[in-house]
């Protein structure tokens, strides 16, 4: 099993995973091949930052597929929550479960963290964009919800800038 401090590189080939949606329908991440994908993880369904950060995915959807992205969340939580979470918030990306955070483990985005002075082991708020041949082309941990997919925009446009350029 891979530890928390395995982190990704950019460049390196993305992990690949299958796990189910919230429809229990699986999903690879290799079937997304052609395209840029934003794979975020976050904790859980329906805390107060996982909720903001997933509004805000979803308010900013349209811009992102615009630009040829496809988004993933990636959390902890079963089927049947991600399929409560997305009803509720209206999420119309896929949420993925890995209860074993054995995704979340590969991709560097488990281990030690510290909430309410508490430390503990945990998914800790990661996203990673992966380029259109499976590579990592742009990744950060230990991410702040409020915020973060503005922040990530701006990062985007500037990848892809200096791929122009």
């Amino acid at each position: 099993m891979i530890n928390s401090s395995d982190e990704l590189e950019p460049g390196q080939l993305a992990p690949d995973f299958t796990i189910p949606d919230a429809s229990g329908t699986a999903r690879t991440l290799s079937s997304f091949r052609g395209g840029p994908v934003i794979v975020y993880f976050y904790p859980a369904a329906f805390t107060p930052g996982c909720t903001v950060e997933a509004c805000d995915f979803r308010d900013n959807l349209a811009a992102f597929e615009a630009e040829g992205y496809t988004v993933l969340g990636i959390s902890p939580d079963p089927v049947e929550r991600l399929a409560e979470f997305a009803a509720a918030e209206q999420l119309s990306f896929p949420l993925l479960s890995d209860p074993d955070a054995e995704v979340a483990r590969a991709w560097g985005a488990w281990g030690q963290k510290t909430v309410d002075g508490r430390t503990f082991d945990g998914l800790i708020r990661t996203t990673v964009v992966v380029d259109a041949e499976g590579r990592v082309a742009h990744l950060e941990y230990d991410v702040a919800p409020a915020g973060h997919v503005a922040r990530l925009r701006e990062a985007l446009a500037g990848v892809s800038e200096a791929a122009t350029a």
